[in-house]
């Protein structure tokens, strides 16, 4: 459970729909994920709605029924935003904020806000403001009409439209401004990766809040900004690493979240490159999370989407400290045994022990539990590509065991 700080926190309520594609049970695990991002981004969840529906109404997304539900429930708890789980179109927006009468936000809006938040770096918060002009370019006419009613009609439908068509050439010439600047950045950062040299490249993937800034701390003894948010790191970090003195490139990424916001995928295409361009990759996975299959599954498409699902990949089940199951009794005999009630043991028994011809590992980054088998699998993995592509320098690595025994040696030489 996060520990709330002695901020003012926005009322919200959260809205989701259960269709055909996306049952009840879906749609829960979907709504505490956005309730998770509500309270990343500095909001207080009051209330969950669901409504059961073939597809979204194309006026309001949910039916009159339920937005009738909705309307009485943030005018007697002054609840200060509703937050759909789904991306709503410019025109449910526009009448949702006319009828609801308060600030109505969907997931993409929601995400974007957080980056805004997180963004550090000059080259991060230019990403986040591309995205962010996209998102808002079709919107701009729902904005001013809400406007328009605050304001009162007469006087403002000619010089609004007017105002609107100077907004958007505003927004779009913004946009053609900040991908300009992004490419001039990206052409800076691909001169910087060929820079580096033919060193070996390794790139954490993952699903947000997983670990990877933790296990990067752990690797590369950095202090890289580690938080138990979603999206406490935008920013790429790169750092040297040597294990058992074969030095490497590890790089830290922003974690991938579902239904990611299309318009994030483009403008974040530099800190994506670096993963396309990297020669293996280290895919962090929380297994202390109960829906972490869906998490590779979420990873391994924007992996594919970006082309760079046919690399060596080392899947790192994190988090086995934290990892707990539901234990049948001996006398139920009613109960059905599913994946819930799998020990961890027997979960290294199943399909996870054979990922990419046995590279799978189950670690603590916290704790570092696990982490010679870690360090010996990626060295392992590091000394093959580095061999493939320096054939005639590998006398200068030694074997691992070699260099265990020099270690100990060493550490023994200390004590």
């Amino acid at each position: 459970m996060i520990e709330k700080e002695e901020i003012n926190f926005e009322s919200t309520v959260l809205v989701g729909i259960v269709t055909q594609n996306q049952p009840e049970d879906k749609l829960n695990e979907y709504l505490d994920e956005l309730e998770f991002l509500t309270i990343t981004a500095g909001g207080e969840v009051k209330k969950r709605f669901m409504q059961k529906m073939d597809k979204p109404n194309p006026k309001t997304f949910i039916g009159t029924g339920k937005l009738e539900q909705i309307m009485e429930f943030v005018k007697e708890n002054q609840i200060t935003t509703v937050i759909f789980d789904d991306e709503l179109t410019p025109a449910q927006q526009k009448n949702l904020s006319k009828l609801i009468d308060v600030k109505v936000l969907d997931r993409t809006n929601l995400i974007l806000d957080i980056f805004a938040q997180r963004a550090q770096t000059s080259y991060a918060r230019t990403q986040v403001e591309l995205a962010q002009n996209q998102y808002l370019l079709p919107r701009l006419s729902g904005m001013w009409t809400h406007l328009e009613r605050q304001r009162g009609g007469i006087g403002m439908r000619g010089p609004g439209e007017t105002e609107i068509e100077t907004d958007r050439r505003i927004v779009r010439d913004r946009i053609s401004l900040l991908k300009d600047k992004l490419a001039t950045i990206d052409r800076q950062m691909a001169v910087q990766r060929g820079n580096r040299g033919a060193m070996v490249r390794v790139a954490l993937v993952g699903y947000t809040n997983v670990g990877k800034s933790t296990l990067m701390n752990a690797i590369g003894k950095s202090d890289v900004f580690v938080e138990n948010k979603l999206f406490a790191t935008l920013d790429t970090t790169v750092r040297k690493v040597v294990i058992k003195n074969l030095p490497f490139l590890l790089t830290d990424t922003v974690g991938f979240i579902r239904k990611l916001p299309t318009q994030l995928v483009e403008s974040f295409k530099s800190t994506l490159d670096e993963v396309r361009e990297a020669d293996i990759l280290l895919h962090v996975v929380d297994i202390s999370h109960p829906e972490f299959e869906d998490h590779i599954a979420s990873v391994n498409q924007i992996l594919k989407e970006i082309e760079a699902d046919d690399k060596p990949t080392i899947m790192v089940f994190n988090k086995i400290d934290n990892y707990t199951h539901e234990v049948i009794a001996e006398d139920d005999l009613m109960t059905e045994r599913t994946t819930k009630h799998y020990s961890l043991e027997e979960w290294k028994e199943t399909w996870m022990a054979k990922v990419g011809s046995n590279n799978a590992l189950f670690i603590s980054a916290t704790n570092k539990e696990n982490f010679d088998e870690f360090r010996h699998k990626v060295y392992d993995l590091v000394r093959e590509i580095h061999i493939s592509r320096f054939p005639y320098n590998n006398f200068l690595y030694p074997e691992w065991e070699d260099v265990i025994e020099m270690e100990e040696e060493d550490d023994e030489n200390e004590d």
